[in-house]
């Protein structure tokens, strides 16, 4: 069953980077895609889903689940709740104001430049605003598992509710777990059972009694939440990218993710891409002693969206791109230069009448 898993999950990570491939082949403006995007499911179904279904993307954590690199990673710690704001409006006036609003709170002592301190300051907000973000969301999620609202939920009754969001008949599923009949699901769906009812066990904090409360859902769903989950994550991902069993990861098992199909230029070029920026990460930033092997403690250290040493690396990296007087800080102009890196958004005139807005 382990072996079947691993090649189950290698496998998602060949689509979902197919799937990456082909929508920036019609569309070099794409955001990267997330595998639950490519299945064919009624909105209902999917809302319904993503509910109680643990997401492949966490905001704010520098990895997927799925082992990818997280694309949207400096734009979520810089804008925090406010990253949707700019992906809905886009003009470009409007958010040049918004993002001078943001360089005067990141500006912490109001000398018109951002220092490496004060962006750190201003990511670990960001990233706690995310945080909270997922707690709120939890409370719905636990109640759409938890309806008889008792404060707990067993493996069974999430397992009915996962494939009722499956399209299967919740009374039917239901009924046949209860006098231990076949439930006749196909592989993939049982393979994914089998990886959540793995999460799910993880999740149950000591003494283990097999339900889960609300703290621990949040865990389920969102293991950035706790140390014990943030550990699961980073073995499952080690697990996949281990090719020679020893619970560590050299480059080439980090940069040797199955690659896509497509074959024109553009699609190679997205691949070349790819492998570069997963070289650079290993090497620049995650191998932090740099003796060419990533650890799991190593790893485990670069996810953790709370290590405030990451934070301030992370502040070095993002005045490094946009400080072009190289004096060490960001000044405004700087920021509305590089707006692409740190919204997403490219501004247009981004200099015009600055000193007066600001």
């Amino acid at each position: 069953m382990a072996v079947w898993r691993k090649l189950w999950r290698r496998n998602l990570l060949a689509v979902s980077l197919l799937v990456y491939i082909l929508i920036h082949t019609m569309d070099v403006n794409a955001r990267p895609a997330n595998m639950s995007a490519s299945k064919d499911k009624s909105p209902v179904n999917n809302k319904d889903e993503n509910e109680i279904l643990p997401p492949d993307h966490l905001n704010g954590v520098k990895m997927e689940r799925d082992g990818h690199l997280n694309k949207d990673f400096h734009q979520e710690v810089f804008l925090g709740k406010e990253i949707e704001e700019f992906e809905e409006d886009s003009e470009p006036r409007r958010n040049r104001k918004k993002l001078i609003d943001i360089f005067t709170k990141v500006d912490f002592n109001k000398d018109r430049s951002v220092s490496a301190k004060e962006m750190q300051r201003w990511i670990m907000e960001k990233t706690e605003e995310h945080f909270q973000e997922a707690v709120r969301e939890n409370k719905n999620s636990f109640r759409a598992v938890d309806p008889d609202g008792d404060g707990h939920v067993t493996w069974d009754e999430y397992k009915v509710k996962f494939l009722a969001s499956k399209g299967f008949n919740e009374k039917e599923i239901s009924e046949k777990m209860k006098n231990n009949e076949d439930l006749k699901l196909d592989e993939e769906t049982q393979e994914v059972l089998e990886s959540l009812k793995d999460r799910w066990f993880q999740a149950d904090n000591p003494p283990p009694d097999q339900l889960l409360n609300e703290q621990e859902f949040l865990s389920f769903l969102h293991p950035e939440h706790s140390r014990g989950m943030l550990k699961y994550m980073v073995k499952e991902i080690v697990r996949d990218l281990d090719q020679d069993g020893d619970k560590k990861l050299t480059l080439s098992e980090f940069i040797s993710l199955p690659v896509g199909t497509v074959e024109n230029q553009q699609a190679q070029d997205i691949d070349d891409d790819w492998v570069r920026e997963r070289k650079k990460e290993f090497e620049d930033v995650i191998d932090s002693d740099r003796d060419g092997i990533v650890t799991m403690e190593e790893l485990e250290e670069y996810m953790d969206p709370m290590n405030e040493h990451n934070a301030l690396n992370e502040a070095k990296q993002m005045i490094a791109v946009a400080d072009e007087n190289q004096n060490h800080q960001l000044e405004l102009e700087e920021i509305l230069r590089y707006s692409e890196y740190f919204t997403g958004s490219k501004l247009m005139d981004y200099a015009r009448n600055v000193h007066e807005e600001f």
